[in-house]
């Protein structure tokens, strides 16, 4: 089983490394180490090397720690840009469908902004999709005015919403702003034919991403699956991941229809706490369960870590995020005590 490690930047090499010293607790693994984001500019000038996209291709697996830090920012639109990694790896990848599941744990129950009895017993995922939108479609700058162009086709659709329907316990709540936007009526018509004619067992709610957003805060159980597109969901699962108490706490799976998948946190790249042990690598080793679930098929041993976390955030674990004092080095000892 081999993995492709793309630490990134900032707390990236940190919390890879935390992930390591899990995985040799859970198996025999390969892994290979290649550079992305913005480490992969200040050492080639390209966010993805050509060696990076061939060492991933050839991987059962990719684990994603972070990208992207001031160091990098810039108006330039013609400099590289960490972020044009990630966007890259996902294309390169045919990575499509990204899975975000939200559940807060009872022992943070108190650390999440909301009140506990608004947040007890949400247990959601959010199925965003990855490869067209806004991110990808035609951009430029045209005298004092800019334009970026949101484009889906049918296909694009269907794909997305299969992967949403098949992962819903019950319900599919599709998020779209079809009273405006001619992108989110064709998403809407085809979301609603896929449902009809492969689907109909599943209920199907649609939800304007405005009222969506509200409806995170007031009422986060009303949830089961939100299906929806790459740049309302990437809004949507930052603001699902608060829920839990911190964006530290919230893994990822990005999938395609073949080849290896691409597993990450949440989070970002942090890089004001970079190389001070205070980074929560619990989110990163919750990406290395859903790999091992998604990209291994190894759902025993994706169990036992995601138990070895709750277990250890019962027991008092509290990273700086969550409101305590427990080190990058505290949380892996705990969660590997659990094991």
């Amino acid at each position: 089983m081999k993995i492709c490690l793309l630490p990134g930047d900032g707390i990236g090499p940190e919390i890879t490394e935390s992930a390591l010293r899990v995985l040799e607790k859970l198996g025999e693994f390969e892994t290979e180490e290649q550079l992305i984001g913005g480490a992969a500019i200040d050492a080639t000038g390209n966010p993805l090397p050509q060696e990076t996209i061939d060492a991933c291709k050839r991987s059962d697996a990719v684990l994603l720690a972070a990208v992207g830090g001031p160091k990098w920012d810039t108006t330039d639109p013609s400099a590289p840009r960490p972020e044009q990694g990630l966007l890259g790896i996902r294309k390169e990848l045919g990575l499509f469908a990204n899975l975000r599941p939200v559940r807060p744990v009872p022992a943070l129950y108190d650390s999440s902004p909301l009140r506990r009895d608004r947040i007890e017993g949400t247990d959601l995922i959010v199925v965003r999709e990855l490869t067209g939108g806004i991110y990808f479609g035609e951009r430029g700058r045209n005298g004092d005015s800019a334009y970026d162009t949101c484009i889906y086709s049918v296909a694009e659709i269907e794909r997305i919403a299969r992967v949403a329907f098949k992962t819903a316990r019950a319900k599919v709540i599709s998020v779209d702003k079809a009273n405006v936007l001619e992108s989110s009526r064709l998403w809407r018509e085809v979301v609603m034919r896929v449902h009809s004619e492969e689907f109909p067992f599943v209920k199907l709610e649609h939800m304007l991403v405005d009222n969506a957003a509200m409806q995170l805060v007031n009422a986060p159980r009303h949830f089961d699956t939100i299906l929806t597109e790459n740049m309302f969901g990437d809004i949507l699962s930052d603001e699902a991941a608060m829920l839990t108490g911190s964006i530290g706490m919230l893994p990822s799976a990005s999938l395609g229809e073949d080849g290896p998948g691409l597993f990450e946190p949440v989070h970002g790249s942090a890089p004001d706490i970079a190389g001070t042990g205070k980074a929560n690598p619990l989110a990163m080793l919750g990406s290395v369960a859903m790999m091992l679930r998604h990209g291994f098929s190894l759902e025993s041993e994706a169990s036992a870590l995601e138990s070895a976390i709750d277990r250890a955030l019962e027991e008092g674990l509290r990273t700086p995020d969550l409101g305590g004092e427990a080190t990058t080095e505290d949380a892996v000892q705990a969660v590997l005590s659990n094991l």
